[in-house]
């Protein structure tokens, strides 16, 4: 199961509940104040846009993605972010008993940031 189906991302953190309404609201909070993120819906997901899409939130059934267009980077920060396809994604899949503060959320928020000012677009094609 995808995220919910919603609007805004107001209306997607409404529509969930329990420990994945917390701790999407913590992340997203975090992720907030930690860059200057454009934050919309795209593919049935919380996305944080900088310079092209930056940062993931989905939630599921059983989980909750929080996924990096360059995670693969972002691995010395946070050994847990899995590499996910042929290209810098990665993802720290989080259940209710996974640990994770929005401290460390922030900081890998900031560093995805800076590698998206630097570097570029990750959706562009060259």
């Amino acid at each position: 199961m995808m995220g919910p189906a919603a609007e805004s991302p107001d209306a997607y953190i409404a529509a969930l509940s329990g420990w994945q309404r917390e701790r999407c609201q913590m992340m997203r909070g975090a992720i907030l104040s930690a860059a200057p993120f454009d934050e919309t819906i795209k593919w049935a997901n919380l996305v944080f846009m900088a310079n092209g899409p930056c940062i993931l939130i989905r939630a599921e059934e059983q989980r909750v993605l929080l996924g990096f267009w360059r995670g693969k980077r972002l691995r010395d920060l946070e050994p847990r972010i899995k590499a996910s396809g042929k290209y810098e994604l990665g993802n720290l899949v989080l259940t209710e008993a996974t640990e994770v503060t929005a401290e460390k959320v922030a900081r890998l928020a900031a560093e995805a940031h800076r590698l998206n000012i630097e570097f570029g677009n990750p959706a562009a094609r060259t």
